[in-house]
């Protein structure tokens, strides 16, 4: 058994479902969470995390929270040497993960309100490994630059999983990993144009 899945084992999707939906956790697919946000497919969160290829004692960002289950995910990871932290847009969702969260019993791992003026939290920068569930139109730059040297990203963009890693040469380089569709990413600050 691989790390990740032996994450998966250590915490159950159901516990990180809307009651609505705990009869529902075995489904491969996208359940919704409310606020247009959903807990991913499971099969495509294990395909993140093994691109991530986080290490205990890791410091890892998680960006677009929602339910916890990603961030717990990775606090199982890390091992309680490292250290997760979540951010959730969504109030009433950085809420609801945190509760779950804390019934998991990872005191290295934390979800947070983010600031909506802020991608990321990058006075607490540098990250080991950053995580991003929500789709942006364009790599955000100011997420790449919150990755200490050697880290490492995994996020959607406009539908294509990417990796930002160091290359072979040690400058880091972005690689495609297939298609997927995710919640789109957004904040606050640019709702306000609309």
């Amino acid at each position: 058994m691989d790390a990740v899945e032996a994450a998966f084992r250590a915490q159950p999707r159901v516990a990180y479902l809307p009651s609505r939906h705990r009869g529902r956790e075995e489904y491969d697919g996208p359940l919704e969470i409310g606020h247009g946000q959903t807990n991913s497919q499971p099969r495509t969160v294990a395909a993140m995390l093994r691109l991530l290829d986080v290490r205990p004692g890791q410091r890892v960002l998680d960006v677009g929270s929602g339910s916890g289950w990603t961030t717990a995910l990775l606090a199982e990871l890390t091992g309680p040497t490292g250290s997760v932290l979540g951010l959730e847009l969504e109030p009433d969702l950085a809420d609801f993960g945190a509760a779950n969260l804390a019934a998991a019993d990872r005191p290295w791992a934390r979800i947070e309100l983010a600031d909506p003026a802020v991608l990321g939290r990058p006075d607490e920068a540098p990250y080991d490994r950053i995580l991003v569930s929500a789709e942006p139109e364009t790599l955000p730059m100011e997420l790449v630059e919150q990755l200490a040297a050697d880290g490492r990203m995994v996020i959607p963009v406009r539908g294509t999983l990417l990796v930002i890693a160091p290359d072979e040469t040690g400058e880091r380089s972005v690689t495609e990993h297939g298609s997927y569709r995710f919640v789109p990413l957004r904040s606050r600050m640019s709702d306000r144009g609309r």
